[in-house]
């Protein structure tokens, strides 16, 4: 009997491309041979996804552009379509899944044209506007959250709440205990603040931390993504003070520090969630305000709901009201551990494997996991 073969479509974020890649391999592990429909941004995959073969097409985003702007992207989708047709009518994938992003519209419009059974990952607390316009077609919606905001009515039969996957890098660490925290020893805190980091979080984290008292800045240990422009700065504000701070634009080992942490401070993007739910960390999570359909604040909202975090609004977000807050917890290490707990049971560490169930079910295949 021959492989099945699926066509995953992704592109763009973290947020789209870890899922897809943990949804790979998870499916070559089964015996499924898979194929990559992306954009030109696909090139620089790694992993999984960049040993697959590969189907580079024309895709654009119109959400937030100009007339003629969006214009050009119609265009270009329009082309991609043309263009993933053939290529499907070459491959004859069983099925077609879609991670979001305008990379995905494409192939999975050309799917459904095809009468190509399709299904798609959504990685937030709301349906993003790829995925509306592709939700119609779909045979299967899979979530990462129980609730997620603009689904239609007649689509939340085809809901099915699998989770959030995560890279293999934070998968390997799954079970890594909550640090102790005690009345004296160090405190690690992380600071995520997306891949170029971010202004807020450099200008307010130092000023929160340098107003706490003497003894607890003497034991905090943190690291700390920063804007390249901004890291000069941030290390200046630590410089006369007893904090130990590791400052950097990108940390390789995001998934070692973050096992190591007692507190996170983020933004709340679905790669992040997924992670902290992964290993059971506490955050205190600022959304990114201009974020599409605001859906970081929706993915902040389940956590804090959860018991596992904190959500601070960046309007709200300033280092009075961190400084406030950081002494609350990390004066009451109990807190912090509970919460640990409770991110812990929030998330499901099973998100590709449920995935992959779906993905057969889907492509009406009969199979058991591996």
């Amino acid at each position: 009997m021959s492989k099945p073969f699926a066509l995953l479509a992704a592109g763009g974020t973290g947020g789209h491309v870890f899922p897809a890649e943990a949804l790979a391999a998870e499916l070559i592990g089964r015996g499924w041979r898979l194929g990559l429909v992306t954009d030109r941004r696909g090139q620089t995959y790694g992993g999984t996804l960049g040993s697959l073969q590969t189907f580079r097409i024309r895709a654009g985003g119109i959400a937030g552009r100009g007339l003629a702007a969006r214009m050009g992207a119609m265009a270009e989708l329009a082309l991609g379509i043309v263009q993933a047709r053939a290529i499907l009518k070459r491959e004859r994938p069983a099925i077609i899944v879609g991670f979001g992003g305008y990379a995905s519209v494409p192939a999975m419009v050309a799917g459904g044209l095809l009468g190509i059974p399709t299904m798609m990952h959504e990685q937030n607390g709301v349906l993003g506007r790829a995925n509306r316009l592709l939700a119609g077609k779909a045979r299967a919606i899979a979530v990462s959250y129980a609730h997620v905001a603009h689904v239609a009515e007649e689509w939340k039969t085809k809901l099915r709440h699998t989770g959030m996957p995560v890279r293999p890098a934070i998968a390997a660490l799954r079970g890594t205990p909550y640090p102790a925290l005690d009345d004296a020893g160090p405190i690690r805190l992380l600071v995520l603040g997306g891949s170029q980091g971010a202004r807020v979080l450099s200008e307010v984290i130092p000023a929160a931390l340098l107003a706490l008292p003497a003894a607890l800045q003497a034991r905090i240990e943190i690291s700390q993504q920063c804007r390249p422009e901004d890291i000069e700065a941030v290390r200046g504000l630590y410089a006369g003070s007893p904090i130990k701070a590791s400052l950097d634009s990108f940390f390789s080992d995001i998934p070692e520090r973050m096992a190591a942490a007692h507190l996170v401070i983020a933004r709340s993007g679905a790669s992040t969630m997924a992670e902290l739910t992964y290993l059971g960390r506490p955050a205190i999570l600022v959304p990114y305000p201009h974020a599409v359909d605001d859906h970081q604040t929706a993915n902040a909202r389940a956590l804090d709901e959860a018991g596992g975090g904190w959500l601070m609004p960046q309007t709200g977000f300033n280092a009075e009201t961190l400084a406030a807050r950081l002494t609350a917890l990390l004066t009451q290490p109990g807190t912090l551990a509970r919460a640990a707990e409770c991110a812990l049971a929030a998330g499901r560490p099973d998100a590709a494997a449920r995935l992959a169930d779906l993905v057969a079910e889907t492509a009406n295949l009969q199979e058991s996991r591996s």
